[in-house]
């Protein structure tokens, strides 16, 4: 009877333990690039969700282990972990709206913006849907669910549980992630911006020169295969530079530089 009501008492702070850690897990979860796509089912979600949290629980410090089914010390943590989960998961998904708005930007520039504009779950241009595809493709190849799980067990080193982020930090961490959000997605496409604007100057100048040529039949044509021959040349460049940068999210999450 003993030994069943230690076995008890364990598995009570087990289950615990894991209810704790899943408070944080599940906010990151809803937003993390390729677990949290609309294409993959609930169930799938939730599945991958408690798959994540039984493997971070045993390298995890045990959280309130004397306040075990305690209502206020539950709400506490519900209130503190789950702003924490979101602020991950929000900082993870900012990679995948750098790579959208890269995409968009360079088929505004090319004059493919409505070329296969709704493949995707949320509308986008064919090369947002290309370049978000291959992104997150190339995320799960380089290991993003150890990489991520590695993230939130040295997280609570850094933000314990139960205890709210100062606002000021979380902050200033936010904005800075979205600068660099933005910052990576025009460094993507700037070599479709620049090659537009060239290639638009030229056809004013030879508009201007020859009245009479109908540059927009010449010109579009050029323009969209110029941008296709583009993609295809930089692509991999582009991803490579996307993919350091993740990398280097998730060696320094907590990181407020650009």
């Amino acid at each position: 009877m003993t030994d069943a009501a230690e076995l008890m008492r364990l598995a009570d702070l087990a289950l615990w333990q894991g209810l704790l850690i899943l408070l944080r897990i599940g906010p990151m979860m809803a937003l993390l690039p390729g677990f949290s796509e609309q294409s993959v089912p609930v169930r799938i979600k939730l599945g991958l969700t408690v798959a994540l949290t039984v493997i971070c629980a045993p390298a995890i410090a045990p959280l309130a282990p004397n306040a075990v089914w305690d209502l206020g010390v539950f709400l506490r943590f519900l209130g503190t972990e789950t702003i924490i989960g979101l602020a991950f998961g929000i900082g993870f998904r900012l990679f995948v709206i750098a790579l959208q708005t890269a995409g968009s930007m360079a088929a505004q520039a090319t004059t493919l913006s409505q070329i296969a504009g709704g493949v995707a779950a949320e509308p986008m241009p064919a090369m947002g849907h290309m370049l978000v595809m291959s992104g997150l493709a190339l995320a799960m190849m380089m290991g993003l669910h150890v990489r991520v799980a590695e993230v939130i067990i040295s997280s609570y080193q850094v933000l314990p549980g139960g205890v709210f982020p100062d606002a000021s930090d979380l902050a200033e961490w936010g904005i800075a992630g979205v600068a660099r959000a933005f910052s990576l997605a025009f460094m993507l496409a700037v070599p479709f911006v620049i090659i537009s604007v060239l290639y638009n100057l030229t056809l004013g100048v030879i508009n201007r020169a020859m009245p009479q040529l109908m540059v927009a039949f010449v010109g579009a044509p050029v323009i969209t295969f110029g941008g296709l021959a583009l993609l295809f040349l930089l692509a991999p460049t582009m991803l490579t530079v996307w993919q350091n940068a993740l990398m280097g999210f998730l060696a320094n999450p907590l990181g407020v530089g650009p």
